[in-house]
């Protein structure tokens, strides 16, 4: 899922103090940026044998998951002992993701949400994927006794932070653990921890920037989901929150104008070599057939990735311009040495702060 780009924070404060606005426009109404964001990142609850109830909770944990752009490219449909999960073709992304497959990685890491909320809650999830049926995604459950791992419990902790990290090493057993939490059925995952690599790969992530900074259809597809203050993020429920990449909050007219004005591939590149350079590691996460079915399997795999980092208290974030970019792709491959197999998801990760998380739409929006 392509990384979410920010605008220049400081001018982007500069003017906001130039025109006499704050920061941050959330206030402290009972719809707040900060009330809805504690009311969507949380463990919930649900009465002893309500069945609609708890599959609405296995439903809004689901939709914890990651998604490019944080489109929430998805829709679940109930019904007695399982829910499928469809791909919502309206929340497309043509200009970053042609051949859709972001979004069936999307659907992935919400099948692992799923999953794992289900085992809490003492269902065992087993699942098939129905091409015929509109790439439906198909998880039916069967009792058994509640497991609430680890992961489950790191699902409101975990977030793409796009920021800098500290820059300091993971120890072998954390490695490890991420390298086993990445990898499944036809999907591995390949860590990259040594400076030479790492700076090989900014150069394809640099490469591959450039040339999507440079495509007026990349660019306006990318801003259509920015969300400039934590208003228009409570409104809309989607979307990337310029405060989620470091950046302050604006009115959207201004947080607009200003990004016309300062997102250049000189600002990105620049970005993108501090955060690849404060960064732990990198992991790339390869698969065997280019299918739909293979990329929901790469997309449980991240998000067990993505939990397995939040148990350990260990951030990440996409860098996915060497696999979005199809010129670059099989380059990028050369490189990793993993002959004709697709490179899917390009992922930093190491220690730093938390920021501000993204939101989501109510659980009703996004039944089928």
């Amino acid at each position: 899922m392509t990384s979410r780009r920010k605008f220049v924070g400081t001018a982007l404060a500069a003017a906001g103090a130039m025109a006499g606005l704050p920061s941050c426009s959330s206030g402290s109404s009972a719809d707040s940026y900060e009330t809805v964001t504690d009311r969507t990142w949380r463990h919930g609850k649900v009465a002893v044998g309500d069945k609609t109830a708890l599959q609405h909770e296995l439903v809004r944990y689901a939709t914890l998951a990651p998604s490019s752009h944080n489109t929430q490219c998805w829709k679940f449909h109930l019904e007695d002992g399982a829910i499928s999960i469809l791909p919502d073709l309206s929340r497309r992304c043509p200009a970053v993701d042609p051949d859709d497959h972001h979004l069936f990685v999307s659907l992935g890491c919400a099948a692992e949400n799923l999953y794992q909320a289900a085992l809490a809650n003492g269902l065992m999830g087993h699942s098939g994927f129905d091409a015929a049926a509109g790439n439906a995604l198909r998880v039916a459950f069967e009792p058994t006794k509640p497991i609430a791992s680890s992961l489950f419990q790191a699902i409101p902790e975990r977030q793409s932070t796009r920021g800098e990290y500290d820059g300091q090493a993971l120890d072998r057993h954390e490695l490890e653990l991420l390298e086993q939490a990445g990898t499944g059925n036809g999907v591995q995952v390949i860590v990259l921890t040594e400076r030479k690599a790492m700076e090989t790969v900014l150069e394809y992530v640099v490469q591959g920037n450039t040339v999507q900074m440079n495509d007026p259809a990349f660019v306006d597809e990318l801003k259509k989901w920015i969300r400039f203050s934590g208003d228009e993020a409570v409104r809309a429920g989607d979307g990337l929150y310029a405060a989620s990449s470091g950046n302050p909050s604006a009115p959207t007219w201004l947080g607009s104008l200003l990004f016309s004005l300062f997102f250049s591939p000189k600002n990105e590149n620049d970005k993108y070599a501090k955060y690849v350079r404060s960064s732990a590691g990198i992991a790339i996460f390869v698969s065997d057939t280019p299918v739909p079915a293979q990329w929901v399997e790469v997309g449980r795999c991240y998000e067990r990735f993505a939990l397995q980092s939040a148990a350990l208290g260990i951030r990440n974030a996409m860098l996915n311009q060497p696999v979005e970019v199809s010129t670059l792709r099989p380059q990028f491959a050369d490189f990793l040495g993993i002959g004709k197999r697709r490179p899917d998801l390009v992922v930093r990760f190491g220690r730093g702060p938390k920021l501000p998380s993204s939101l989501r739409r109510p659980v009703q929006a996004v039944l089928a």
